[in-house]
């Protein structure tokens, strides 16, 4: 095979197919990348929202009435106040590791003023007799914390076990029917921390330490819509490229028509 016919122009329906190709990758490319850029506002937005809540004064908690319009976007991690008492006898350990190290999450549920109950996580403690302690030490009070949602089925590759008292996420539902409660709010609240459980290097805290809520809202949009802006001027630069080399192509096959 020689340079000449190695080297022919392609034809309208190749070029036709290559131009189509380039084009539907660039403009996918560039959509992909608006979309993140969209989806970062998004983010920032949703980071301000939960900052604003986190930080507002302790409202009341959804009431029965408000129960089904619960949501994440509406409620999650709003700063709430609870009126009541702590029901003895009907607490959960739900497994966790945190700051302090690996323990457990102590669930109790509240017995709000008006009937509801709501299931408090009172915080962490390192092991059940600290959790037995703790939950000798309830007393009528008033709790506060930022709600959480309901956190069904169980942790990372470990489902929850009613039948054996075994928990790896704090499912709402499937503790209350595993405690006998009625009325049972679908959230749960992650109770600031008191005044008396300081976390120090050198001291005991007084069990369980409340407060210990990660709020971390992955933001990589920016980072995703650079990638695919840089891929789609990659697609354009070799588009680019393509139709200078069938430019030059085509002057070469000229010039040898020419010659002959």
């Amino acid at each position: 095979m020689t340079a000449n016919t190695a080297k022919r122009p392609r034809s309208r329906f190749a070029l036709a197919v290559l131009s189509s190709v380039f084009l539907a990758a660039f403009l996918g490319l560039i959509a992909l990348g608006s979309w993140q850029v969209q989806r970062r506002a998004w983010k920032l937005d949703l980071i301000q929202r939960v900052e604003a809540r986190v930080h507002a004064p302790p409202g009341a908690a959804p009431g029965p009435a408000d129960w089904a319009r619960v949501s994440a976007a509406r409620d999650e991690y709003r700063h709430v106040r609870l009126d009541g008492h702590y029901l003895r006898g009907k607490d959960s350990l739900v497994q966790a590791v945190t700051a302090i190290g690996p323990g457990f999450w102590l669930l109790s549920p509240f017995q709000t003023g008006d009937g509801p109950i709501v299931l408090v996580n009172r915080g962490f403690v390192p092991g059940k007799r600290e959790a037995v302690a703790a939950a000798d030490s309830l007393s009528d009070t008033q709790v506060t914390g930022l709600l959480r949602l309901s956190e069904p089925g169980g942790g990372f590759l470990r489902k929850n076990a009613p039948q054996q008292d075994r928990w790896y996420s704090r499912d709402v539902a499937a503790i209350a029917a595993a405690r006998g409660l009625q009325r049972v709010a679908p959230y749960f609240v992650d109770a600031d921390r008191r005044d008396d459980s300081p976390v120090a290097a050198n001291a005991e805290p007084a069990w369980p330490v409340g407060g210990l809520t990660v709020i971390k809202f992955p933001n990589n949009h920016l980072v995703y819509a650079l990638t695919w802006f840089g891929l789609a001027l990659m697609v354009a630069a070799a588009a680019w490229r393509v139709a200078l080399e069938e430019r030059r192509r085509r002057r070469a096959t000229a010039s040898l028509d020419d010659i002959r």
